[in-house]
């Protein structure tokens, strides 16, 4: 991974968020600005799995020219060694496991964040698979199944493994997506682990990412929720690394994303059903109208059809003011991310 990091700043790069940062995504996001590198969503490993044709289409069909990490995920180890001898064969950038996901329904199969509640079965894990894993083999985790206690024992079993790198979402499996993250535990990382540590959660403009950073020392920074909600952000931490201005978009260049992401999701659905297109779209506009008029949140919602949604749409964001630049610090989407600075 060393040989992926910019010389002059931390790594940027985009977190899989699953269901969302997908190919059409992908592709809307580097007409604004790009991550240094992608990972996919997961990969699913497991005795019956295949690799799923659309994710490839993530790493053979992205034209940005920015490498991609393909992340997999599950708990049996010859299904995750059979799902990373197939993905070898395609142009990736490395392996990444996924320790981190907190769903109760991956947590359940031991897999994701749940690999995380038995640090043996972790260690063996891992061992099997940087054993056979030829290129780079990365990690994604969390600081801890239910507390942060647990992670210097995650770190003896990461440091122990000569993994190529370690992505932390510094957050337990149990706290999901609430709360302020913990940067200590990155930093304790960075000091302990011979490979590069990349910071995650709750980076959502350039003075949060420039706290983590300097609290942590972090070779790397990912973002995801903030990403969906501004896809100039890479661009804008960027400039805020290399002192210069940032682009400020306005509304105007929020409705044009949002159609943008709208029309490369049509065009890439097998079948396309205005209905279930909307109901699409509303899930990634849960990230993009947050912070916004509170009448524009509620309303897209609750909006059913493509006219409703366009309609809302066109009648709050066809303007030239800038948008905020950040969420409102009361948020729960973006949870405690205004400690980051405070604290720093």
């Amino acid at each position: 991974m060393r040989a992926l990091l910019p010389a002059l700043r931390p790594a940027l790069v985009l977190a899989p968020m699953q269901a969302i940062t997908d190919l059409p995504f992908m592709r809307v996001l580097a007409k604004r600005s790009l991550p240094d590198w992608f990972v996919t969503e997961y990969f699913r490993a497991h005795p019956a799995s295949s690799l799923n044709r659309q994710l490839l289409r993530a790493i053979t069909e992205n034209a940005t020219g920015r490498p991609v990490f393909a992340q997999l995920i599950g708990a049996d180890l010859p299904s995750l060694l059979r799902s990373a001898t197939a993905l070898a064969a395609y142009p990736i950038a490395g392996i990444d496991l996924n320790l981190g996901c907190p769903a109760p329904i991956v947590c359940r199969k031991a897999a994701g964040g749940g690999l995380l509640r038995d640090p043996e079965a972790l260690n063996r894990l891992l061992g099997g698979l940087r054993a056979a894993i030829a290129g780079r083999f990365t990690v994604k985790t969390r600081i801890g199944y239910t507390h942060c206690g647990e992670f210097p024992r995650l770190l003896d079993i990461f440091r122990s493994h000569a993994i190529d790198g370690l992505t932390i979402h510094a957050r337990t499996v149990q706290q999901g997506y609430r709360g302020p993250v913990q940067p200590a535990w990155v930093q304790a990382a960075v000091r302990a682990l011979p490979c590069p540590v990349i910071a995650n959660g709750n980076i959502v403009d350039a003075p949060t990412a420039l706290a983590y950073h300097r609290r942590t020392g972090a070779a790397g920074l990912m973002i995801g929720r903030g990403a969906i909600r501004n896809p100039w952000i890479f661009a804008q931490l960027q400039a805020a690394f290399d002192g210069t201005l940032p682009v400020i978009p306005t509304h105007r260049d929020l409705l044009e994303y949002i159609r943008d992401l709208s029309g490369e999701i049509a065009r890439e659905a097998p079948r396309y059903e205005p209905l279930g297109h909307v109901q699409r779209m509303k899930r990634t506009l849960g990230y993009i109208s947050h912070g916004l008029a509170p009448e524009f949140e509620l309303h897209i919602r609750r909006c059913a059809t493509p006219a409703e949604f366009w309609s809302l749409c066109d009648a709050h964001l066809a303007s030239d003011a800038p948008l905020p630049l950040r969420p409102p610090v009361t948020s729960q989407l973006f949870s405690g991310f205004a400690e980051l600075e405070e604290e720093a």
